[in-house]
This record gives structure tokens, C-alpha cells and sequence, in this order.
């Protein structure tokens, strides 16, 4: 059976690159970074060539990257870090409903520790206006947390207007950007972004490691404490076969990312109008423009985005219903909710996520299958009529 990827959103395959980089981690190259010995000043080079790697994607100095192991990690080091450090001056943070919930759930905890959190609605199509963020902020808001690429409907939000507003008042500004990096460019100083956090296997590295970007001179509380790793930052021996594979695949995206994102985008394109061409009833989640170019969420209406999910799985093609954090929950997506899409049209959304490995034959084939599929789930709902 063909067997056909369409979640690059939830997780990417290893890059035949970075597979090939980080091989010799797993054997001779096995020495602590810390170590001041041959076989830790053997692997430390590499780690400080991370580094650079990393920031050189990002137009940031090595010295303000921070390796994490996850992307969730990097956002509760930022919220749960900048809330702490900044605890005298006060205890209001302003962010979105329709975040990853590495965000939303770290600020709600932050609530039960006597912390005020206002989360913004957004519109119709998922994007967030720069005035509403200027009228929530008060005068003891000490950080602004906005996602730069919505993770399920890859709706891009006005990240650097935000930052402005945030800078104007002395607030710190926080962006997960887990699903931007490597698909847009991104830019540290031109986005006025003090905090930033990116996640490895997003970005066709390993899983379990991750950065946080700590803007130069800026002071946060640690969320891990121990040893002196990371620059006193974050404690812990560092992952070296993670750190060294997030490096390299961010010097390989940066060297493929306008080809394979033009690449990429043509094919979600050429998905979405095959998908409309074929398919009655079916409508785009988020800004036709702003967005991602890879990120694909439509409801196909009368039909139950599980029951799809599977029916498609059986077909080998791999597909989402939302976010991979939330996978299980019978509830519609909060995303979703949040913009004003009815709860029977949110259960009925899909998220096709393509990547660099995917090809004209992949869409080709995922327009052959659905039509089919689709008019045989409608065929069962006494909702639909042709």
C-alpha cells in the first residue's frame, strides 16, 4: 500500500543529513562538553558550532541561544522565567486564546500561583490585531506571549507590531515560533522579540531537543536548576546527539529553505484546489493569505474528522485533526472555537501538514483517495444532501 506523509506539522522525518551528522555521537564521539579532558573538548567544538548554527538562522549571536529539549521547555522557561525574575514589578501577562498549549497551560498554572493572565480573542480567520494587545496592557503587564505561526491552521500573527507595542512600554515579549522556523524567514531584531522558542523535530531534527532564544542582556529566572551548563542558564549534561543534529538541520534549511518552501507551497495549493475542485462543502481555517506554506486546515462539512482519520490512515495517508498535544481529546479544537467557527465544523476539520519529502505524486494520490472516501462517510449522515 502507499504509504503518503501529510503531517509534518505534528513531527518531520530525520534529514538523510543530520541521520548521517550525528552517527558517529552514538559512538566515539561520546564525551561530556563540560568535561575539560580530550574527550570533552572532542564534542565541544560541535556544541559551539550548534550554536552558531542555530543563531545563523535566526540572525541572533550564539551566545543567546539556550538548548532545551523540547519546545514546550522553551516556552515555560520564558513565561515561568521572565513571570519569576520579574515578580516585584507585577503579575499580569497578556497572551492569545488559539496558543500551543505549552503557553496556554504554563500561563494558566501561572494563574493559580496568584498571576492575572488576559487572553485575547482573535478573528475570524485566526489573526490577532496590534490594537487589542496596546488596550490590554496595564501598568503592571510584564510579559506579552504571541505564537508567530499558529500550529494548526499556520495562520501567521503580527508578531513584530506586537513587539513593538511590547517595547514601547518596557514588557517583555515572548513568540513561540515552533512552527515558523525554517518555513518563514525570521529575523530576532527586525521581529523586536526578546524571548523566542523552536522545537528540533519540527525542523527534520531529533526529538527531544529544543532552543530558547534570551535576547542579550535580558536577565530571566532558570525553570531547571543544578550545574552551570548552558552558561548557568539551564542545568543538565547537555544532549549532545540532539544539540548537534538541531544545528545541522538548521544549516541545512537555511540553505534549502526558498527552494523547498516554494516547492512546498506549490503543492498545498495544488492540494487545496484539487480538494475544492472534487469535494462540495469545504472550507479554509485561516487567512488565505497570512500563513504558512506548508499548512493546510479545511472542514469538509458532514463528516467527522475522526472517521475520516482513519479511513484515510487506511489508504496510508497520514493526516491530523489538530494539533499532535492533542490527540485523544473529544473536544473540538480551542483553536477553532476561538475563532468563531460552530463546534459541528470544527469536528469535521483536518490538518494536512506537507514537508520537504512530499511530492506532486503524494497530492496526486491524496486527490485520488478522498473524493471517495468523503461521499462514502456523507452517504452515512443524514445531514448531507448532494
Amino acid at each position: 500500500m502507499k504509504r503518503i506523509y501529510l503531517d509534518n506539522n505534528a513531527t518531520t522525518p530525520i534529514h538523510p543529513e543530520v541521520a548521517e551528522f550525528v552517527e558517529p555521537f552514538l559512538k566515539g564521539l561520546f564525551g561530556n562538553p563540560s568535561s575539560l579532558h580530550w574527550a570533552g573538548r572532542e564534542v565541544r567544538g560541535y556544541y559551539d558550532r550548534a550554536q552558531e548554527q542555530v543563531a545563523g538562522l535566526i540572525n541572533a549571536r550564539p551566545n543567546e541561544i539556550v538548548f532545551t529539549s523540547c519546545g514546550t521547555e522553551s516556552d515555560n522557561h520564558a513565561i515561568k522565567g521572565t513571570a519569576y525574575a520579574k515578580n516585584n514589578q507585577g503579575r499580569h501577562i497578556i497572551t492569545t486564546t488559539i496558543e500551543h498549549p505549552g503557553v496556554l497551560n504554563t500561563c494558566r498554572y501561572l494563574e493559580t500561583k496568584g498571576y492575572e493572565v488576559t487572553y485575547l480573542p482573535v478573528d475570524g480567520y485566526g489573526r490577532l490585531e496590534p490594537e487589542d494587545v496596546k488596550k490590554a496592557i496595564r501598568d503592571d503587564t510584564i510579559l506579552i506571549s504571541v505564537m508567530y505561526a499558529n500550529n494548526e491552521t499556520g495562520t501567521l500573527l503580527p508578531i513584530k507590531e506586537i513587539g513593538g507595542i511590547a517595547h514601547d512600554r518596557g514588557i517583555i515579549f515572548h513568540s513561540d515560533m515552533v512552527q515558523a522556523i525554517g518555513k518563514i524567514g525570521i529575523d530576532m531584531y527586525v521581529l523586536n522579540v526578546d524571548l523566542a522558542s523552536f522545537s528540533g523535530h519540527k525542523v527534520y531534527a531529533t526529538k527531544g531537543v529544543g532552543a530558547l532564544y534570551i535576547k542579550e542582556g535580558l536577565d530571566i529566572d532558570n525553570l531547571i536548576h543544578g550545574g552551570h551548563q548552558e552558561a548557568g542558564r539551564r542545568a543538565g549534561t547537555e544532549n549532545m546527539i540532539g544539540i548537534v543534529a538541531l544545528g545541522k538541520a538548521c544549516e541545512l534549511i537555511k540553505e534549502e529553505m526558498t527552494t523547498e518552501n516554494g516547492k512546498v507551497e506549490a503543492l498545498r495549493k495544488k492540494l487545496l484546489k484539487g480538494i475544492t475542485d472534487s469535494i462540495d462543502h469545504v472550507r479554509l481555517n485561516g487567512h488565505p493569505e497570512y500563513r504558512l506554506p506548508n499548512t493546510l486546515n479545511i472542514s469538509i462539512e458532514y463528516v467527522e474528522a475522526e472517521s475520516l482519520l482513519i479511513a484515510l490512515d487506511f489508504n496510508g495517508i497520514a493526516v491530523s485533526s489538530g494539533s499532535a498535544c492533542s490527540s485523544g481529546s473529544t473536544e473540538p479544537s480551542h483553536v477553532l472555537l476561538s475563532m468563531d467557527i460552530p463546534p459541528e465544523i470544527c469536528q469535521s476539520a483536518i490538518r494536512m501538514s506537507l514537508g520537504r519529502e512530499n511530492t506532486e505524486e503524494d497530492v496526486d494520490y491524496a486527490l485520488s483517495v478522498m473524493p471517495e472516501v468523503v461521499n462514502r462517510l456523507r452517504e452515512m449522515s443524514p445531514f448531507y444532501k448532494k
